[in-house]
């Protein structure tokens, strides 16, 4: 087992070390939530792309190598090799892939590929109801963020905002994964401290818009697909939740009018917590000096609410992400910075 896994870097069975500590006790299931089965060496696992596409033979089967180390049997869905102009094939062969991984009783769970755009576009053609009926984790972040959001306002189980298959599944990645995806372990995520001699880095860093502990159900993604999904009917009910964001290549003015888009269609203030993650390369270019700064913006749209609200968890476009179980409840502080899940998010 430890040769397969050798494929991946970094990857070791210190859960600890890696800033998840060992599960606490589980939480029961609130009503109407669903668990899927956890992985188990040998399962099979479907993988496919929802939205770009992947046009290198190589990295595919970088993929299939990473998913095998995981002790894990990769199956390729039917078009997960097509294109169709920027996506991984039309929009219904696309939704076709995740039903039929959904339908496939020798598929335990699916793993998105890659990102980019498209997981929208193909809504309308998920079968829910035979989602619903098998559940499955489903496993990716970047655009996969749509059909978390679409699974948790119609298939009723948990879902993980984690490393996509291509992502580099380093240390932090693979042991946040095997906790809460085959253990069922309730971690709590603390970002890694500093010692004596290393100060903690910048990406390693919170700040607090609004101190203090909250719970309720994880629910979000990346704040793009989020809010570009506002006004449809893929969107869960965010009444209590403890929402996360991260983001990508955003100036600080975008963010800003996103968050005000979801402060005005009511989102925001319903809300129990915020995390905002990790925003990678989120600085505008082009713009005179005085400009705000994102933690400008966030403090302004978080701090009013008078929640508990942080920047700076280890999700979202980063080498070394926290596997975070969509629609499970958990619990934040928001002065320490730390995200404690309070019930498995598989059974």
């Amino acid at each position: 087992m430890m040769d397969r896994r050798g494929l991946l870097a970094g990857i070791s069975g210190a859960v600890v070390a890696a800033g998840v500590p060992s599960a606490s006790a589980a939480a029961p299931a609130p009503a109407g939530l669903i668990r899927p089965p956890r992985l188990r060496e040998g399962d099979v696992v479907g993988l496919v792309e929802p939205a770009g596409f992947t046009d290198d033979a190589f990295d595919l089967d970088l993929v299939k190598d990473t998913v095998r180390a995981m002790g894990l049997k990769p199956k390729a869905a039917p078009h997960l090799v097509e294109r169709y102009g920027y996506l991984a094939g039309k929009d219904a062969d696309r939704a076709a892939d995740v039903n039929a991984m959904y339908a496939d009783p020798e598929v335990k769970a699916v793993f998105a590929v890659r990102g980019g755009w498209g997981c929208a576009r193909m809504l309308p053609y998920l079968d829910f109801k035979t989602i619903r009926a098998n559940p499955k984790l489903l496993t990716g972040f970047s655009d996969i963020t749509a059909l978390h959001l679409a699974f948790a306002a119609r298939a009723g189980f948990t879902t993980i905002h984690g490393p996509n298959a291509a992502s580099g599944w380093g240390k932090l990645s693979w042991d946040s994964f095997r906790a809460v995806a085959f253990d069922g372990a309730t971690p709590t995520y603390v970002n890694p401290v500093g010692t004596e001699d290393r100060l903690v880095p910048r990406s390693g860093r919170i700040r607090t818009f609004g101190g203090g502990k909250a719970s309720g159900r994880l629910l979000g993604g990346n704040l793009t697909v989020l809010t570009a999904l506002m006004g449809t009917p893929w969107l869960p009910d965010f009444t209590g939740a403890i929402l996360f964001v991260e983001e990508t290549n955003e100036a600080e003015y975008r963010i800003d009018r996103m968050l005000t888009q979801l402060s005005l269609a009511g989102i925001l203030p319903k809300l129990a917590g915020f995390v905002f993650g990790q925003c990678t390369s989120c600085t505008a270019t082009g713009v005179s000096y005085g400009g705000f700064t994102l933690s400008e913006v966030l403090q302004q749209h978080l701090a009013p609410l008078g929640i508990p609200a942080f920047q700076g968890a280890l999700f979202g476009h980063i080498a070394n992400q926290f596997s975070l179980p969509v629609g499970a409840r958990a619990e934040i502080d928001a002065d320490a910075g730390t995200i404690r899940l309070l019930e498995p998010a598989v059974s």
